[in-house]
C-alpha cells in the first residue's frame, strides 16, 4: 500500500500535470517550445526534482511533451495523444468517483469487443504474425510478472492497430495509463499470469480461424476475469 509520502507525491504531480497542460491549452507554451529548466519548476511550484521527474514522465507517456536525453523537454506537436491526454486530468478524477473504474472498463470492453471481430474479419498476415509475436511475448514472460504486464498491454495493443486508424492507438495508450494505477495494485503470480495466458491463445486461435463469434467470446472471457481481480483489489473504489 503507498504510504502517505507516495500521496502526497502523487497528488503534487497530478497538479504539476494539470498546470503545464492548461499552459499548453490557454497558449503560454506552444507546440515546438521547450518547457522551463527542472530547476525553475521546482522554484515556481514549490515540489521537489522527483515530482517533476514524474509529472515529466507522465506528460511524455500521455505524447504531451517529447522528451530526449540531455534536452529540456519540449512540447509536442498536436496529435491524437495529445488530444486524448487533454482530457486526462477529468478522466483521472472520474476514475475517483463510485463506478468510475468500471465505466471505464466497460466501455474498454465494448471497443475490444468490435475490434476484435474486425481482426478475426480482416487481419491481414502481418497483422497475424504480430499478433502471434506478441503473444510468444506473453508466453515467454509468465515468469515475471512486471514483463508479463507489459506484453499483456503489447497484445491488446495491436488489436487497436489493426484498422490503421491512428485514433485508436492513442486511445489504447490513453486506457492503459488511465487505468495502470489500478492495475498495479492487483496481486500477481505467474499461476495467473497463466491463465491470462491462456485467454490471449484462445483469443489469438479465434481470430487465426476466422471465427468472430468465437473471438469475441474469448475476449469477454477474458476481461470478464480481469475485472473479477480488480474489483477484488480495489473494492468500493471500482
Amino acid at each position: 500500500m503507498p504510504n502517505a509520502t507516495t500521496k502526497a507525491k502523487e497528488r503534487a504531480a497530478d497538479q504539476l500535470v494539470a498546470s503545464v497542460e492548461q499552459s499548453i491549452l490557454d497558449g503560454r507554451l506552444a507546440p515546438g517550445q521547450p518547457l522551463p529548466p527542472e530547476r525553475e519548476i521546482v522554484e515556481t511550484h514549490g515540489v521537489s526534482r522527483t515530482v517533476v521527474r514524474e509529472a515529466l514522465r507522465v506528460l511524455s507517456s500521455r505524447g504531451i511533451i517529447e522528451t530526449r536525453p540531455g534536452f529540456r523537454p519540449i512540447v509536442a506537436r498536436p496529435g491524437y495523444d495529445s488530444a486524448v491526454g487533454a482530457v486526462s486530468s477529468v478522466v483521472t478524477q472520474l476514475l475517483g468517483q463510485p463506478g468510475g473504474v468500471q465505466n471505464l472498463f466497460d466501455l474498454r470492453i465494448r471497443m475490444e469487443v468490435s475490434l476484435v471481430r474486425e481482426a478475426a474479419a480482416q487481419a491481414s498476415a502481418q497483422d497475424i504474425a504480430k499478433l502471434e509475436a506478441a503473444l510468444d511475448a506473453n508466453k515467454a514472460a509468465i515468469g515475471v510478472s512486471h514483463e508479463f504486464y507489459k506484453t499483456d498491454i503489447a497484445f491488446h495493443g495491436i488489436l487497436y492497430d489493426i484498422p490503421q486508424n491512428p485514433v485508436l492507438p492513442a486511445i489504447h495508450r490513453a486506457y492503459t495509463e488511465w487505468l495502470s494505477h489500478h492495475w498495479t495494485k492487483m496481486p500477481r503470480s505467474p499461476q495467473r499470469n497463466e491463465i491470462n495466458y491462456q485467454f490471449h491463445k484462445d483469443i489469438f486461435d479465434s481470430i487465426l480461424r476466422r471465427d468472430k463469434d468465437r473471438s469475441e467470446a474469448a475476449l469477454r472471457d477474458h476481461l470478464d476475469f480481469a475485472w473479477k481481480q480488480v474489483s477484488a483489489t480495489i473494492g468500493d473504489a471500482a
